[in-house]
């Protein structure tokens, strides 16, 4: 494996993935916590049916799993996936890239 560090460029767009999925991420926990702590009171589910409630969650989560597998490193194109949680792993696996620029202060 390499050390090699990402380009400017490459770090930019790796930053900027990783800003969407963060706040994302924040967004969708608070919609959840809301959903479900008022859902009766909103009338999306009752003691016997989770109804509404199931579709909106799906709906809240779901492109949370599609950022995941969106995410490729910058420099080999191997897909990260579920490598990154809510951020992207420190080194490449595939290629040994690390995946903060040389004079990145981030």
């Amino acid at each position: 494996m390499s050390s090699n560090y990402l380009t400017r460029e490459q770090d930019e767009r790796l930053r900027r993935w990783e800003a969407w999925n963060k706040r994302y991420f924040i967004f969708a926990f608070v919609s959840l916590i809301v959903i479900l702590v008022f859902s009766s009171q909103l009338g999306l589910s009752s003691g016997d049916s989770w109804g509404p409630l199931g579709v909106l969650i799906a709906v809240l989560i779901t492109p949370i799993i599609i950022l995941q597998l969106r995410l490729e490193c910058p420099a080999c194109g191997q897909k990260i996936g579920w490598q990154a949680k809510l951020m992207a792993p420190d080194q490449c696996k595939a290629c040994g890239t690390f995946l903060r620029s040389k004079d990145s202060t981030s």
